[in-house]
């Protein structure tokens, strides 16, 4: 029998029920207190405060601030309104608006809604949020917002991240003074005396369990007792993320802890945090995102965790398929149908590749506010849409926000970074083509010779193995293996004396290139930058007194003699010289 969504509001608390699960909110403050769930009466972590269970929050400091940290807040609500009820839906929102007398009072100067929706006949809840800013409030920086929902951790114990990313965890109690060692970075832990003593000698730091954006759609825990999955699903992968597909966000972690990131300058420094200046408007929805639970029926007594978890997968492909959702209220939200589209098809031209043009296989396309060349990897305030071309280059991007975009794209293996020159602009309902669309990669001169491949990725270099005290079992011969902790150290293991020097045509870039370029660090504990070197041998030269050599990176960046502002690992790419050179003396790449 189908139950319709029933809203009981209380004088301090608000409880959305289907019949499947139950959705406890505070009232007026709209923090999630309880979710009961397949018999158990709340799956949030009950030993914490009711503020610190499921909460929506942010970092902000003043304009002018520098650097990544500031005031962090739980955002709570000051008001709430019913926006949707029916026994089909029920969209309920709270809300705190500011106003200048508020200015002193470490308030972010935002109008913050904070939505929250239940469905008939569905397992799970969604929320979204709708942060404004008016031109006539102060100026300031958002480094990171995000929601948080803390588990209970006598239940919920196995995390899944990716097919090949999930296991048991450490429990948080393993995190404590006296079951842990503190290492170099504050959220990184030795645990030396876990509970479980499985896990003696592991590392456990949040950070090893991150994931692109472009691939970050499903992650979650999962209890066996009775078999329960809490998955966080986000059906549009870059829409509403700063950074773009290739930005690295958290995910879930020891806690048990599951995040739907949405604005975070984590793997890129200062230059994605948000930062309004003064007179500047500013609107922007976070979400929808999908809260999913799913269970495994009574007396089967197989392993749950595959199926918790394929069935979770399934569903994050249900939610994509459903995007832009037809049900939020807000009319801030805009349907497929007030949405538009862009098609066309990315050749390439490179002279010295092909007297043709080449169909730009499987190259990265996408819309981004308009900026610099490049610029999609640090926007921070409006949409991003992005897709995939197919083997002949085409390209088909739907439901489109209306506005201005710039058209953006790279491909595997072609240095450089393309933008149509055109700005793009979209209407409600517009279909857009472009036609062919033609990339002339950056070159002085043809490639003498390459180190790498140009695809803004580090793993075809040198991972070292990790040192043996600092292991996630989880990384062990695992195609992530550069998640492991502490291998910018191995460095110093590997070029004790002098630092990295490579030789064109003797050296292997797959052992002789570390993946990184890092830091050494001296014995006072201070820091210097490593110089690299690579010698090559050119047999002939004409004309000028000098060669000129520019080095390329591989990730999100066209500018010459520069590094990726999006990842925190990065590799070298194409070098080409210019004509007219007579003598040569092996180049020497400053540090980063």
């Amino acid at each position: 029998m189908s139950l319709g969504v029933q809203l009981q509001v209380g004088k301090s608390e608000v409880v959305m029920d289907n019949g499947i699960l139950q959705v406890t909110l505070s009232k007026p403050g709209g923090i999630v207190t309880g979710i009961k769930y397949n018999g158990i009466d709340n799956l949030l972590e009950i030993l914490n405060d009711e503020v610190n269970r499921g909460y929506w929050d942010l970092v902000w400091s003043e304009a002018g601030s520098t650097g990544t940290t500031g005031t962090s807040e739980v955002i709570k609500g000051r008001s709430f309104r019913v926006i949707v009820e029916s026994e089909a839906q029920v969209e309920i929102s709270f809300t705190r608006l500011w106003d200048p007398s508020l200015q002193g009072k470490q308030l972010v100067p935002l109008n913050i809604d904070k939505r929250f929706i239940m469905l008939r006949n569905s397992p799970g809840f969604y929320s979204y949020a709708i942060y404004e800013h008016s031109k006539e409030w102060p100026p300031f920086n958002l480094p990171q917002t995000r929601i948080v929902f803390k588990l209970r951790k006598d239940k919920f114990h196995y995390m899944a991240i990716a097919d090949n990313r999930q296991r048991y965890m450490p429990l948080p109690d393993d995190r404590l003074p006296g079951r842990c060692e503190a290492l170099a970075t504050p959220e990184a832990v030795l645990l030396v005396e876990p509970v479980e003593p499985e896990f003696k000698g592991e590392v456990d730091d949040k950070y090893q369990y991150s994931c692109e954006n472009k691939d970050l759609q499903v992650h979650g825990w999962i209890c066996t007792d009775p078999p329960v999955g809490f998955w966080q699903i986000t059906p549009s992968s870059t829409e509403f993320r700063s950074g773009g597909p290739i930005k690295q966000n958290l995910t879930s972690h020891v806690g048990p802890i599951t995040l739907a990131m949405f604005l975070s300058a984590h793997y890129g420094g200062e230059d994605l945090v948000l930062k309004l200046k003064p007179d500047e408007p500013w609107k922007k929805v976070f979400g929808p995102i999908f809260i999913y639970l799913n269970c495994e029926p009574d007396g089967n007594d197989d392993d749950p965790v595959l199926r918790l978890w394929e069935d979770a997968k399934k569903q994050m492909r249900i939610e994509v398929e459903s995007w832009p959702y037809k049900f939020p209220a807000s009319e801030d939200f805009p349907s497929s149908d007030q949405r538009g589209s862009v098609r066309g098809r990315l050749k390439i031209l490179d002279r010295y590749l092909s007297s043709g043009y080449i169909s730009a296989n499987c190259a990265h396309v996408g819309l981004a506010p308009p900026g610099d060349v490049g610029s999609w990897q640090t926007e921070c305030k409006g949409y991003q849409f992005w897709t995939i071309t197919d083997g002949d280059g085409y390209f088909s991007i739907k439901d489109i926000r209306s506005g201005d975009y710039n058209l953006n794209a790279w491909v595997p293996g072609v240095i450089g970074d393309y933008m149509y020159e055109v700005v793009v602009n979209i209407t409600a309902g517009c279909e857009i083509d472009v036609g062919d669309l033609i990339y002339v990669p950056p070159r002085d001169g043809p490639t003498l010779w390459e180190i790498g491949i140009p695809d803004r990725s580090a793993a075809e270099f040198y991972i070292p193995d990790p040192n043996p005290m600092y292991i996630n079992k989880l990384y062990v011969n695992h195609p992530d293996r550069f998640r492991q902790y502490g291998l910018w150290e191995r460095y110093a293991d590997l070029y004790p004396d002098g630092d990295l020097i490579y030789t064109v045509g003797v050296s292997d870039y797959q052992k002789d290139w570390f993946f990184a370029q890092v830091t050494r660090k001296l014995d006072d504990n201070t820091y210097k930058g490593t110089t690299w070197k690579i010698k090559f041998k050119l047999d002939q030269v004409d004309g000028s007194e000098s060669i000129n050599c520019d080095w390329h990176c591989n990730s999100a960046c066209s500018d010459k003699r520069s590094r990726s502002k999006s990842s925190s690992i990065f590799n070298w790419g194409n070098w080409s010289r210019q004509h007219d050179c007579k003598t040569w003396d092996p180049w020497t790449l400053p540090a980063v």
